[in-house]
């Protein structure tokens, strides 16, 4: 930050003793303050200066602050703005964020978090941005698609607030690769990125994976142990499959987002936390919460903003330019000359439906590059899965109608042998690909005798 005032301000408050008071403080990290009054006040210095950030109050004698956030947003989209609100108003926050401020502080006004946020909202300012350079992960989010172009639209455009963010979209669409393009774009990129798949872990360690616990606090702790909330500190924390969560974990959750602190297990004290929450799930979570299968109050915390991850066989138009981003990075890592398509093998591709996105597109040319003669790629090195042969399906069910169970389970452990094998054996990789949970594969192994 430079020695003398360089970043502006524009503080918004209608009661004198607050305005000044946050003057003063950020003129500390030499930062120059106007400060208006009410919100006409406010455009008015707006469309005269150009400023680095903007702090306003919620309410206002002619207006609310949202409707600030709302002009903010609208005219001056690079203008990184945050609410004032009531102590425990989190619904006013969750609508200024849902609005596009970047973030929210509550009164009475903590001068260190009033710090923290300011300077985080400094990093925002194109000055600091202008020449940043993309991020591998940026990298790989490849395609030319209206989905994907409105999709990298999107991700630039949440990466600059710190409102929870929720992301859908099937197994292997890419929902982790965009929670870390958030990550990296963000202020917090200096930070961990820490993610954690909510379904492959046992009910019974969840709690102490994610808030940690105390030496002695149950059998087997041997030591005192950091849960995840507190490795994720300064940085990002993505919560994959979130639709696992048990109940009684969803109200822990609950309290650890609004009150911004945790307590681990066997301890009284809780712990203050810093982390920027971003959750992803292939479920639908409304009709989970139709369901009572998750708690309507969490649902409207992580879902502020949403942004939906579209499945590969609604984007075949990137596929051609996916294969041959995936096919240089395989050529890369081998350090061999880059294998070309024959046309009937790139026709194939174009033509299926790949139920396992863009994972699954990865792990054919994997294999495809591995079975080829190192010049060109056949239909016979890609070993798609056959179309499912109706006629045969259904000839069988009416000569038999007792083999209609003995059929479905046999397809059944088809598709589960098949996804272990794409995936080495991983079966939390396997149920991803599945599109089903990691207890749900398990439970299916035991009772189709996989094991």
């Amino acid at each position: 930050m430079k020695t003398d005032p360089y970043y502006q301000a524009l503080i918004v408050d209608d009661e004198p003793d607050i305005g000044e008071l946050i003057s003063l403080t950020l003129s500390q990290l030499t930062i120059q303050c106007d400060i208006a009054y009410t919100v006409a006040e406010a455009k008015e210095k707006l469309a005269q200066k150009n400023y680095h950030f903007c702090l306003s109050d919620y309410r206002l004698p002619d207006s609310t602050g949202l409707a600030l956030v709302k002009l903010v947003n609208d005219v001056y989209p690079t203008l990184p703005i945050a609410i004032i609100t009531a102590h425990g108003n989190m619904e006013t926050a969750v609508e200024a964020l849902k609005l596009g401020a970047f973030d929210f502080v509550s009164k009475p006004i903590d001068i260190n978090k009033l710090r923290q946020l300011t300077a985080e909202a400094l990093k925002l300012t194109p000055i600091d941005n202008e020449h940043k350079s993309h991020s591998i992960e940026e990298e790989r989010l490849v395609g030319y698609s209206g989905a994907i172009c409105q999709l990298k639209q999107n991700i630039s455009k949440v990466s600059r607030t710190h409102a929870p963010i929720h992301i859908t979209g099937p197994s292997g669409s890419g929902k982790e690769l965009v929670a870390k393009i958030i990550h990296q774009k963000s202020t917090r990129n200096t930070g961990p990125f820490i993610a954690i798949n909510c379904g492959a872990i046992p009910c019974s360690l969840l709690e102490s994976e994610l808030f940690g616990h105390s030496k002695g606090s149950f059998t087997g702790a041997t030591k005192n142990k950091m849960g995840l909330f507190q490795a994720a500190n300064g940085g990002t924390l993505f919560l994959d499959e979130i639709a696992e969560l048990p109940l009684e974990m969803q109200v822990k959750l609950l309290r650890a987002i609004q009150e911004k602190s945790i307590r681990p297990v066997g301890q009284i004290n809780e712990i203050p936390i810093d982390v920027r929450f971003i959750s992803a799930t292939h479920q639908d979570l409304s009709q989970l919460v139709a369901q009572h299968k998750f708690r309507e109050d969490l649902y409207y915390r992580i879902n502020v903003i949403q942004l939906t991850v579209p499945p590969l066989n609604q984007r075949k138009e990137d596929i051609p330019v996916l294969c041959d981003h995936i096919l240089n990075l395989l050529a890369n890592n081998q350090q061999s000359l880059k294998p070309i398509f024959t046309q009937d093998a790139l026709d194939k591709l174009l033509s299926y439906a790949f139920p396992g996105n863009v994972r699954e597109l990865e792990n054919i040319l994997e294999r495809a590059f591995a079975l080829s003669n190192g010049r060109f790629i056949t239909i016979k090195d890609l070993a798609l899965a056959s179309p499912e042969n109706k006629d045969y399906a259904s000839t069988a069910v009416m000569n038999n109608p007792d083999s209609l169970e003995d059929f479905i389970q046999q397809q059944e452990k088809e598709s589960i042998l098949g996804a272990l094998t794409q995936t080495h054996g991983n079966k939390t990789k396997a149920a991803e690909l599945l599109g089903i949970s990691f207890r749900t594969l398990r439970y299916r192994i035991k009772k189709l005798g996989l094991q």
